[in-house]
Formats: structure tokens, C-alpha cells, sequence
């Protein structure tokens, strides 16, 4: 593997080429104007946001368009929009952390988050001059809503099996639009939706922007839900929709290509998102510990409860590890095409494009981040967890829709896995040279080495052997399986388990050395015991994954093999995880907050 960068690591190349700590974006390297940005949208959600959980969540008429409005006028809503349109235009990091700190919002994230990107992002990369100019800077102000009706009763995962039609109408001047959409995120008060309909029998969607004062459109009342009650949820229904020519977004057949790259960024910022919500559910559950009382002490004292604080701090710091590396991976590659001339909006798609990969890993690892985080808040709780009075009753319903939106995990994991190899396929990755080493590695004896003083040394070694892993049990199964594989569901799972795993502890890795050369070594004390918990527990996870993968496609002496090779890999020393733990629960308990 190199060890040096001659040039931009590309996406999905974390699994072939190492990356210098150097090179990443930490959060703690935030600029004065992105920490600004981050308190005001703390602040937003202060005070605009909290006081109103309950209101919102019962829908009180006007109240989440009332909130957007405001959100608006602070610029909250066009920090990623370019200036001339009446946006911040801010990079894609800064517009991360604004999605960070504002994902806490519960409700008001849903809308937030559906209006700012898959509401608003479509016209933006898409639109032609008129549109834009038409649309972005009301938009940006929030004086119209955005929403985006893709999801169809017979189309979720399969998107471009929509049964929604446009046709020519007879002068030839509009397009007629008939068709239903459902779970449509704003859908009961968006002044613009983004619809996807096929034009005629064309195989793939297309695209239009459709203003709500367009004859022809209806709503169903809004939908009942488990969590994000106060996001309005709709089916928005097109009869006989008279929408103008002009309003047809991007070429004819377009619109399937839209909806992936908008994922594409939608998946990313669910991440971020998400890590908002598990900080305030990890303060929520200090603050608690300290607080609550039981047999005379605060239940914080207690080794059960440190062990749950902390291990929500060790997952939270990993997965933000894992999205502000990617985020810069993708600001450079914007910044990088802008330089050769590609016109600002198609240098952002193509930017986030190159690193799907990486935002199918993190929206999966982010979810379920926030689901862990918000069930072991519950339990923190106690009894008061299960009471609607407490907080984290709407932070446990709230989390879970996040492992559905923007693509299922499920879904998300087989097209990690899928699109790495694809990129293999078309020679954008080399993963058959890489494999093919890691396979003959394994008929040689293990070299036992001297030690190596460097810091970190040891930690690079394991996340170098987690890389050989997962290339001997993807090499093995595309080698076996072949053309199969992609009916082998469990066995993409197992890889793709894998894969995360191993990109969310090299970004955690390379957090802490950053880290440690600014501060020095003493003041990351915790941060190191997080990153050496999260590895030695992921050397398990790998070590599963890959058997449960390798004994489903083989047997006998191969077999053998395989799982001596995959032993060798994730094999980690001892490391001391109830004291680290309770280290990383001290500090979180002396600060009163998630502190990491």
C-alpha cells in the first residue's frame, strides 16, 4: 500500500491506499465563521425550536412554516447557495456543520433538511438560468417551501419503476401530469415540488418543478406516524396536472439520475444530521446520570451506566470522524474541478458523486449511530425513558425513520459493496491487484517484525490488516460467487459490514493523530482510549462478518485457509476497555455534556 499521496485519494480508494492524517478536516480545525455558524443554529434551535416540540409534533397550523420563515431570514436556509441567488455560498464543510448542529431539531431537521436539499439542491445543480433565478432565491430565503415527491405506493427502493406519467398536452405548450406520490416530506405545505414522472413509455424519469398553484394537484390528510410527527407527510396526488414546458428540470430522462445524485448528498447530510441528534441525546444522558438518585448515590457512579455514557461518546466521535473526512474529501474534489474550469453546480455533483461510496457508508453507520445512542438514552432513563414527559421518548421514535430515508440501509450497504466493485470493473480502482497480493500473502508465513516506535504504529497496522481483510473475503466471494453474487444478499451484507467498519476506525484513527499533533498527546487522553476501544471492538465485528461470509461460499481446505487468513487480520491485542471506558465517562461527567 502507498504511503505517501501523489494526488487526491479518490472514492472508495480508503480500502487500496493509505491517508495522511494531514489530509483530512478534523472538527476541532473549524474556522471562526463555521463555530459562528454552528452557535447560531444552536441558538436557533433554542429558541425557536425546543420551547415548541410539543406544538410542533401536533402540527399547530402555520407553526413549521413560521419556523422555517425564521430559519430564513438568519440565512440558515441558503448557507450552501450561492450569493448571487441570495445565499451565504458556503463550501460543503461549512454546510455540513450547519446540518450537524441543526439535526437535533427533531421535526424541524425533517423539514429543514427536505427543503434545504432534496427540496431545493434539484433546481439548483439542474436548473437551467431562468430557473434558478426564478426559484433559488425564494427558496433561499424560505418565502416558498420546497418538497420532493419521488416514492410512489409500487416504487420505494426501485425509484425508476414510478408509475406517474406526463404527456404532451395538445397545443403542445404544457406537460399533463397524472400520478400519486407518497411519504412526501412537506408535502401539506411546500409551495414547489420537484416530481419525477416518465414522459410517454420512456423507460427512465424525468424531472419537473411543480408550483402548488397548478391545477390539478390534491393531498390525502397527513400521515400518522411512530416518530417525526411534526414533519408533515403526505400523498400529493397529480390530475390531469397542467404544468408549463419550461418547468420540465435538466433533459428528458434525466430525472432518475437526479434523484441518485441528490441522494447522494441527502445521504451524507443524514449522517451529519444525525450525529446533531446523538450529541444532544448523549448530554441529555450525562446531565441525567448526574442528576438521578438511587440506593443514595447518583446513578452515575455506577459502572453499567458509565459503561452506556461512554460507549455513546465512542460511537458519536467515530461517526464524525467518518463524515468531516468525507466531507473535505468531497469539498476537494468541488474545489479541485471548479479549478479546471466545470461550471460550480456540476463540480458539486460531481464531487459528492465520486465519493458515493463513502456517503452510502456513512448514512448507514450515522442511523444507526442515532438509533443505539437514543435506545441506550432510554435506558439511562430508566422508567422516566418510557414516559412521554422525558425527552428521550421523542428522540427514540424520532431516530428510527433514519435507517428508511434516503434509501433503506439494507439497500445502502448492498450499494456500497456494488459500487466499490463497479469502479473496480471500470478501472477506476485497482482492487484486483491489492486482493491478489492479500491472497498470495496468505499461502506465506507471517512475518513477526520488530517494533515500530512511531505513534500510532500499531493502530495503522490493524487498520492496514482490516484492509486485507475485507479484500480476501471480497476477492475470495467475487472469485467464487462470480456473476451469483449479487443474488448472495447476506454475503454483500457481511462485505459491507466490513467495509464500514474499517473506514469508521481508519477516520477515527486519523482524527486522533491529527488531534494529537495540535494538542499533544496529554490533552487527547480520552480520544486516544476511544479510538482503541472502537478499534479492538470493530476487530470483532470484522472477525464475524468475514466468517459468516466466508462459511456460506466454501468448504474444506479453501475454507481453512480463508478463516486463518481472516484470524491473522483481526487480530488485536488486549486493551483494557472498562477502564478506558471509564475514563471517557469521567470526563463526560465532570463537563455535564458531550464534551468530545
Amino acid at each position: 500500500m502507498e504511503t505517501t499521496q501523489q494526488s487526491a485519494i479518490k472514492g472508495g480508494e480508503f480500502l487500496i491506499r493509505e491517508t495522511a492524517a494531514s489530509d483530512i478536516f478534523i472538527p476541532e480545525e473549524a474556522s471562526e465563521e463555521q463555530q459562528m455558524i454552528a452557535q447560531s443554529c444552536k441558538d436557533f434551535l433554542q429558541a425557536e425550536v425546543y420551547p415548541n416540540l410539543d406544538k410542533i409534533d401536533s402540527q399547530e397550523p402555520g407553526l413549521m412554516q413560521s419556523i422555517l420563515d425564521k430559519a430564513g431570514a438568519l440565512g440558515l436556509l441558503g448557507i450552501s447557495i450561492p450569493e448571487e441567488y441570495g445565499g451565504f455560498g458556503k463550501d460543503f464543510t461549512t454546510g455540513m456543520i450547519a446540518t450537524e448542529y441543526l439535526g437535533a431539531g427533531h421535526s424541524f431537521s425533517v423539514a429543514y433538511a427536505a427543503h434545504t436539499g432534496i427540496g431545493t439542491l434539484p433546481i439548483l445543480y439542474y436548473g437551467n438560468d431562468a430557473q434558478k433565478k426564478k426559484y433559488i432565491p425564494k427558496l433561499a430565503t424560505g418565502e416558498w417551501k420546497a418538497a420532493y415527491c419521488l416514492t410512489e405506493p409500487g416504487s420505494g427502493s426501485d425509484a425508476n419503476s414510478g408509475k406517474t406519467k406526463a404527456v404532451l398536452s395538445p397545443d403542445g405548450k404544457n406537460w399533463i401530469i397524472n400520478g400519486q406520490k407518497m411519504w412526501i416530506t412537506n408535502g401539506g405545505f411546500a409551495d414547489v415540488y420537484i416530481v419525477f414522472a416518465k414522459i410517454d413509455t420512456d423507460e427512465n424519469l424525468s424531472a419537473f418543478i411543480v408550483e402548488k398553484t397548478f391545477p390539478g394537484i390534491s393531498l390525502n390528510p397527513e400521515e400518522h406516524k411512530m416518530g417525526i410527527k411534526g414533519s408533515s407527510t403526505r400523498q400529493v396526488f397529480f390530475n390531469d396536472c397542467v404544468v408549463p414546458l419550461e418547468n420540465q428540470l435538466s433533459e428528458r430522462g434525466n430525472g432518475f439520475k437526479i434523484a441518485v445524485n441528490i441522494l447522494n448528498l441527502g445521504r451524507i447530510k443524514l449522517a451529519g444530521a444525525a450525529i446533531g441528534g446523538c450529541k444532544r441525546v448523549s448530554t441529555l444522558s450525562v446531565q441525567y446520570a448526574n442528576e438521578r438518585q438511587q440506593f443514595g448515590r447518583p446513578i452515575a457512579k455506577y459502572g453499567a451506566i458509565r459503561h452506556k455514557l461512554a460507549e455513546q461518546a465512542i460511537r458519536i466521535f467515530a461517526a464524525e470522524s467518518a463524515i468531516y473526512r468525507c466531507s473535505q474529501n468531497m469539498e476537494d474534489a468541488i474545489h479541485a474541478l471548479r479549478e479546471q474550469g466545470m461550471e460550480e453546480g456540476k463540480a458539486k455533483l460531481k464531487g459528492v458523486e465520486q465519493y458515493a461510496v463513502e456517503a452510502a457508508i456513512l448514512k448507514v453507520f450515522g442511523s444507526e449511530v442515532l438509533d443505539y445512542v437514543a435506545d441506550e438514552g432510554v435506558q439511562i432513563y430508566g422508567g422516566m425513558g418510557y414516559s412521554s414527559d422525558a425527552p428521550m421518548d421523542r428522540a427514540y421514535r424520532d431516530a428510527r425513520i433514519n435507517r428508511i430515508f434516503e434509501g433503506t440501509n439494507e439497500i445502502n450497504r448492498m450499494l456500497a459493496v456494488d459500487m466499490m466493485l463497479k469502479k473496480a470493473m471500470k478501472g477506476e480502482l485497482d482492487l484486483l491487484g491489492p486482493a491478489t497480493a492479500v491472497a498470495n500473502e496468505l499461502m506465506q508465513i507471517p512475518e513477526f517484525g520488530g517494533q515500530n516506535d512511531e505513534l500510532f504504529a500499531a493502530e495503522k497496522k490493524i487498520i492496514a490488516n482490516f484492509k486485507k481483510a475485507v479484500l480476501m473475503v471480497a476477492g475470495s466471494a467475487v472469485q467464487k460467487l462470480m456473476m451469483e453474487l449479487a443474488k448472495e444478499q447476506e454475503v454483500l451484507m457481511n462485505a459491507a459490514d466490513m467495509l464500514i467498519d474499517l473506514y469508521v476506525a481508519e477516520s477515527i484513527q486519523l482524527r486522533v493523530e491529527k488531534l494529537v499533533s495540535i494538542n499533544g498527546e496529554a490533552a487527547c487522553a480520552e480520544q486516544i482510549e476511544m479510538m482503541r476501544v472502537f478499534l479492538y471492538d470493530a476487530s470483532d465485528r470484522i472477525n464475524k462478518a468475514g466468517k459468516d461470509a466466508i462459511t456460506s461460499y466454501t468448504s474444506g481446505d479453501e475454507q481453512r485457509m480463508l478463516m486463518m487468513g481472516l484470524k491473522r487480520f483481526t487480530k488485536v491485542d488486549p486493551v483494557n476497555v472498562k477502564e478506558s471506558r471509564r475514563r471517557i465517562a469521567a470526563k463526560l461527567l465532570a463537563e455535564n455534556k458531550y464534551c468530545y
